[in-house]
């Protein structure tokens, strides 16, 4: 992805096999949930989890998937509350798989299955109420599957 394209104002996990896109206001924990996922393979509740962006990312359709990369000026680098800009090990790219939304005004407890489309591209979306802890959610969605509920007869 050349980095003339335009860029969007979102971080971007590698988890697995597909990254994680986590969109959201400034200030809503964007790179905090980056770092809580990278930390959850770390102590296993993931099987791998690497840095794709923070702040900025490129994202671009491909043969129907979604890639997602570091905008230049920020590889490898993520912001950290209290400490500042750091270095991560990074992925240069990645396939969306899934979409969060942080202090999404539409989040629901209970919501039906939903999707976003992004570049032509449909993906799974999360949204996550303000102040809602993100984590669980996120490693419940990587790691299960929905389940059909069937009413009593």
């Amino acid at each position: 992805m050349a980095d003339k394209a335009p860029t969007a104002h979102a971080s971007a996990v590698l988890a697995g096999a597909r990254a994680v896109l986590i969109r959201g206001a400034a200030g809503s924990g964007k790179s905090r949930l980056a770092l809580a996922i990278i930390d959850a393979a770390q102590t296993g509740l993931l099987p791998f989890a690497r840095l794709v962006g923070d702040d900025r990312v490129h994202l671009s359709a491909c043969h129907g998937r979604l890639l997602v990369a570091p905008a230049e000026a920020l590889v490898g680098c993520i912001e950290v509350r209290g400490l500042g800009i750091r270095r991560l090990e990074h992925e240069p790219a990645a396939v969306v798989g899934h979409v969060v939304d942080l202090a999404a005004a539409d989040a629901e407890r209970l919501p039906a299955a939903g999707d976003c489309e992004i570049c032509g591209v449909r993906l799974p979306r999360l949204a996550v109420t303000a102040g809602a802890e993100a984590l669980p959610a996120v490693i419940a969605a990587l790691t299960t599957t929905a389940a059909e509920i069937k009413p009593a007869s």
